[in-house]
């Protein structure tokens, strides 16, 4: 049935076709368009008010037309009508996710990079959204920063933390301490030179931030190891593209165990993003669990696996710096892998401080910083 109410409206059984404003024919759906009807939302709690359920009949459109630069549909079945700017329309016109401010390109980096890691002071971001603003898009863009500054306290940590979100506990509580512990229940909590890693791989939904703040470092040797996870996936997909489909297809076990925890999860070492672009990594050497694949599987996997290993591990990408005390590095845990060298545990003294937050809520504040979102 197609039913010509307007020389640019057609009427037809589950929707209508119209002429957008860049001159294109676009088809809408009746159930999308009466659930979305501006009407349907709360300017108060910003959340749909209309509830598509409670309708007795499917929504069809009695008339259409266009009204200047918007679409007026006055429904069959109730008393209502919609109207829609058509510039807001087209932009949906293609089933394309909305526009995401903090869908931004991520800009890879190597082993020179850390004169160039974004600087901060933590006076500046507890009192300027706009430097705010600038840290947080400089860790969805590069995965790191570095915040000086820092004072000698707890709440320096926390207030830091709250600017992008809120602490987000682990398995190890809400904040660690790194520093020589009598018995140990971590390799950080040694002095012995840790690998490069990314943190808490057994947890099924990893911590998206982690933040590292340096409160005493007066130890021989230690030094900080940081790379790019995607600049080095990113290059082995170009030099070894087969075992860059094993690693970001194939998920594979970690774990963390002692007496009062035992946790399990299976991840990809290589993440991939809605686009295919390399968002990250998930690697741990001495969290990662027996590869539970078929053995015919590990004939391939193993080799991509290691090869991937050592590459990443090259001087081409691994930052060599030492945190000094009253800076804090905060990075992005699914893509920044991070270690230290070994150091002298009588030399002098070393604390650090650290904890998370969960970079859907980093990403959330960003958005509420750049831009006025659906309902102003």
């Amino acid at each position: 049935m197609n039913i010509a109410v307007d020389t640019a409206v057609i009427l037809q059984d589950k929707g209508l076709r119209l002429q957008l404003p860049s001159g294109k024919a676009g088809y809408f759906n009746y159930y999308w368009l009466r659930d979305n009807c501006p009407s349907s939302f709360s300017a108060t709690t910003r959340e749909r008010s209309f509830d598509i359920f409670h309708l007795a009949e499917a929504p069809v459109a009695r008339s259409a037309r266009l009204d200047g630069d918007a679409l007026v549909i006055d429904w069959a079945h109730e008393a209502h009508s919609t109207r829609m700017p058509l510039a807001w329309l087209e932009s949906y016109a293609e089933g394309k996710r909305r526009a995401d401010p903090a869908d931004l390109p991520r800009r890879a980096w190597y082993g020179d990079h850390y004169d160039s890691v974004a600087r901060f002071t933590h006076a500046d971001l507890l009192s300027d959204k706009a430097k705010a603003q600038a840290w947080i898009e400089a860790i969805i863009v590069e995965g790191v920063s570095i915040v000086t500054g820092m004072p000698d306290t707890n709440e320096a940590l926390t207030d830091l933390v709250n600017v992008m979100g809120q602490v987000r506990p682990t398995f190890f509580g809400d904040y660690f301490d790194v520093r020589t512990h009598i018995n140990p229940t971590n390799t950080a909590y040694t002095s012995a030179a840790l690998e490069l890693h990314t943190d808490t791989p057994a947890e099924e939904h990893a911590p998206g931030v982690q933040f590292l703040h340096m409160r005493a470092n007066t130890v021989e040797g230690g030094r900080n190891l940081f790379g790019d996870g995607v600049a080095a996936a990113n290059d082995f997909r170009q030099i070894y593209p087969e075992g860059f489909r094993l690693l970001s297809t194939i998920d594979v076990p970690f774990f963390c165990e002692h007496e009062t925890y035992d946790m399990r999860s299976y991840q990809r070492v290589i993440e991939l993003d809605q686009h295919g672009e390399v968002s990250g990594l998930t690697i741990s050497q001495h969290m990662l669990d027996l590869i539970d694949l078929p053995q015919e599987v590990l004939d391939d996997y193993y080799p991509a696996f290691c090869r991937f290993g050592k590459l990443l591990q090259s001087d081409k990408y691994i930052m060599r710096f030492t945190l000094q005390a009253s800076e804090c590095i905060v990075f992005d845990n699914h893509r920044i892998v991070h270690g230290r060298a070994a150091y002298s545990a009588t030399s002098g003294s070393r604390y650090l401080r650290g904890c998370y937050a969960d970079r859907a809520e980093m990403r959330s504040t960003y958005r509420a910083l750049v831009s006025e979102g659906r309902f102003k």
